[in-house]
């Protein structure tokens, strides 16, 4: 085959205090075809990467067009999505004579004027490339799947764990899929349940592990292609919001897919309250310090300050907490903070000096700390795995101090902590402390759990507060767990699913 494959992804936060620019994506990915300088970051970007691995084990041509995303924040400005949307289809109308279109992208996307950035593009790349054209997506599971997705005709399947280890695999099933159809089999048929709820569930663990399996073996009955378990992102206040089943299906089996769809909601639904408890910071704490972890340490997580998730990255609430409570033997990152790390780092490995850090962005970041701070490393070559440990993300100029016995991790590109190479980059062994405070909300356990004793999960007043019947939301359709607390009605809906994926005329 001869296929186009272009990657254009973002996490939207609503909430952000951060907006997201043309310097976001710059900062992150932005490659353009030709550009040899932004190649390796692209071939190393989860989904992209693993796209063109299963189209160079076929020997098939790949058009590879433009790859850009850029850390979770507040919406895309309108004049960069629009930009970026153009050089994608541009590219597309250049590559000429194609048998599949391959595009990575998240699912939450929005932008200035555009409240479903994903549908708009989909659309459009419909317009373009024609109805008989096979088209897929990929999908983080946190996207929040729109009818106008779907009604692009497009094959969408999303990663279906938290952490995100199996992008591998998902490529390798939507390929398979489309090049089934440009080889002449049946399109598949794709159909959409809403499971109205909000909420963050790990895949690692309990009743959640349970459903994704489930979701494996319903894969295994005949006429199911695909089944795809869309978790949402709780932060995107649109329409669309929130959780959903997608099932992709081969024609005559559309009975067993309806209620394949209807069963999952249901199933989906009943897990509403089986996501990772979060505990106020200070009972949080008293939990960690209660376990004994027989030489290994106890992870913390800041999940309400993930810059995953579109937070700065910078809040002090458990630094300050553990200053305030004497805990040592701790390690902490990675707090956003370039000034502090350009200053400490212009002090040199070794100096002594008084360091005023955090809290810089916004409310949600806390007060700044002021802390007494000796230099233990200064780097500015570090780096840690990426999404899914695809990669390598360079942590920018990446500064280790001692403060009070905890070690803290400040550097100057704002991303969440994948990895213990945050840490052991810098010389911090994060096998030897007692406690590791990681601003993360999940990703984090893959590198992690091996060597952690246990995991103890956090709130604070961050941006990504587990709180979310308190988000103000403006947009997200009602009702919806847990904004509204009995919305049952919306998951066992007696009559049709909602619409699958004939491509709509309307687009064109």
């Amino acid at each position: 085959m001869r296929v186009f494959l272009a990657a254009f992804a973002h996490e939207t936060n609503s909430f952000s205090p951060l907006p997201t620019t043309l310097r976001s994506f710059r900062d992150d990915i932005l490659h353009l075809p030709g550009d040899t300088a932004s190649r390796d970051k692209a071939r190393g970007f989860a989904g992209y990467a693993d796209l063109l691995a299963v189209a160079a084990a076929r020997g098939d041509e790949v058009v590879a067009g433009m790859c850009a995303w850029a850390q979770p924040a507040g919406p895309v400005a309108r004049g960069v999505y629009e930009g970026l949307r153009d050089e994608l289809l541009a590219e597309l109308r250049a590559a000429g004579p194609v048998d599949a279109v391959l595009l990575v992208l998240h699912g939450a996307m929005m932008a200035d004027g555009y409240p479903d950035c994903e549908g708009d593009l989909l659309g459009r790349v419909r317009a373009q490339a024609g109805p008989a054209m096979p088209v897929g997506a990929l999908l983080d599971l946190h996207g929040n799947v729109t009818p106008a997705m779907l009604g692009s005709g497009a094959m969408l399947v999303a990663c279906k764990e938290y952490p995100h280890i199996d992008y591998a695999e998902r490529s390798a099933e939507l390929y398979a899929l489309l090049a089934a159809m440009a080889a002449g089999a049946p399109a598949p048929r794709m159909l959409m349940r809403r499971v109205p709820m909000l909420g963050l569930f790990g895949t690692t663990e309990g009743p959640v592990r349970a459903f994704v399996q489930g979701l494996h073996d319903a894969e295994r009955q005949p006429g199911i292609r695909s089944v795809s378990a869309m978790h949402g992102f709780p932060w995107s206040d649109a329409a669309d919001t929130g959780a959903a089943v997608l099932v992709a299906y081969d024609a005559p089996a559309a009975p067993v897919a309806q209620a394949l769809a209807a069963r999952l909601a249901r199933d989906m639904f009943a897990l509403r309250g089986a996501a990772a408890a979060r505990l106020p910071l200070e009972q949080a704490l008293d939990a960690a310090l209660a376990i004994d972890g027989a030489g290994r340490p106890v992870v913390l997580a800041d999940g309400a300050d993930n810059p995953g998730g579109g937070a700065a990255g910078d809040s002090t609430f458990v630094l300050r907490a553990l200053l305030e409570r004497g805990i040592g033997n701790a390690a902490l990152g990675m707090l956003w903070d370039p000034q502090a790390a350009a200053i400490a780092a212009d002090a040199g490995t070794g100096a002594r000096l008084p360091l005023r850090i955090g809290g810089k962005v916004g409310p949600r970041s806390g007060t700044p700390v002021d802390v007494e701070a000796e230099v233990l490393c200064v780097r500015g070559d570090a780096r840690q795995p990426g999404l899914g440990g695809k990669g390598s993300d360079a942590l920018g100029l990446a500064v280790a101090i001692r403060a009070a016995g905890i070690d803290i991790v400040l550097n100057t590109v704002r991303q969440q902590v994948f990895s213990p190479e945050c840490f052991t980059e810098l010389g911090i062994d994060v096998r030897a402390r007692r406690l590791v405070v990681v601003k993360s909300t999940q990703h984090f356990r893959a590198g992690f759990d091996p060597i952690a004793a246990a995991t103890v999960y956090c709130d604070t007043p961050g941006t990504l507060s587990a709180d979310i019947a308190g988000i103000p939301y403006r947009a997200i359709a009602r009702p919806i767990w847990p904004l509204d607390q009995d919305p049952t009605a919306k998951v066992d809906l007696p009559g049709q699913p909602e619409p699958h994926n004939v491509p709509d005329p309307l687009i064109r």
